[in-house]
């Protein structure tokens, strides 16, 4: 499988969780917010929450489930990227959380609140 694949791929993973989240009745604030230390897929508010949410697609479960690659480095990154976040908003009144939402063989789901 080459790197194009998995861009193409992880696109299209993006956007279903978007759809999933609107349905859900998030309503979504940023996609691919990016800072020098990396990057958070779906920045989205529900009920004064905002939650960060890292987005993992896979064809299949060959190499684990999807939301196993959130290990704790992404983890301590996504935590990073999103101090930046809450800092340049000043929003340091809301509550947040982080989410996973993993697509495997085009089944969704959105893990809430997972680290």
């Amino acid at each position: 499988m080459d790197r194009r694949f998995n861009k193409v791929s992880g696109i299209g993973g993006e956007e279903k969780a978007v759809q999933f989240l609107k349905d859900k009745g998030y309503k979504i604030i940023k996609t691919n917010f990016t800072t020098k230390i990396g990057e958070i897929d779906i920045i989205a508010s529900k009920k004064g929450a905002i939650s960060f949410v890292e987005v993992k697609f896979r064809s299949s479960d060959y190499f684990g489930r999807p939301s196993e690659a959130v290990n704790l480095h992404k983890q301590r990154k996504i935590r990073q990227v999103a101090q930046i976040y809450i800092n340049k908003y000043r929003l340091f009144d809301k509550p947040c959380q982080f989410d996973v939402i993993e697509i495997l063989a085009g089944e969704i789901n959105h893990i809430e609140n997972c680290f």
